[in-house]
């Protein structure tokens, strides 16, 4: 079952010229910056509460990112749903007929488990499925550790 906002995604051409308004402006402090190479992102995380903000600048036009970018410019990309078994939610998604971008679980940033369910089965939203915690495991083994 969904237990919070895990975070919203928000495309960006420079995290170093968001974080002009992001970090300075409305004073959120910068958690990591990272690049995960599989999405062809650098993202940055901004804690809100118990939430975040992730600020995604593409690193190759070609991936979701760069193309998000070039059709719709800056903004909300997506919206992230923390979840305690990823597998369970993507079975239920299934289930439910949506369509899934991610048939299983990749690593995401942060090292958490990540799928993602596509915009038409959401009513124009994308949704990412976050699972975080302790040794998550899957069919490659633990992928992430706290």
């Amino acid at each position: 079952m969904p237990r919070r906002i895990d975070h919203l995604g928000i495309a960006v051409r420079s995290i170093d010229q968001a974080l002009g308004f992001y970090r300075d402006t409305l004073g959120l402090a910068v958690d990591h910056v990272e690049t995960v190479a599989e999405q062809k992102v650098k993202a940055a995380m901004l804690p809100v509460g118990e939430s975040r903000l992730e600020l995604m600048e593409p690193t190759d036009p070609t991936g979701a990112v760069g193309k998000f970018l070039e059709t719709r410019g800056e903004g909300l990309q997506h919206v992230a749903i923390g979840v305690d078994d990823i597998e369970a939610a993507l079975a239920r998604a299934r289930e439910h007929g949506a369509r899934l971008i991610d048939e299983t679980p990749r690593v995401g940033a942060g090292g958490a488990l990540v799928a993602f369910i596509h915009p038409k089965s959401s009513f124009g939203v994308l949704i990412e499925l976050v699972q975080r915690g302790k040794g998550v495991e899957s069919e490659h083994g633990t992928l992430y550790s706290s």
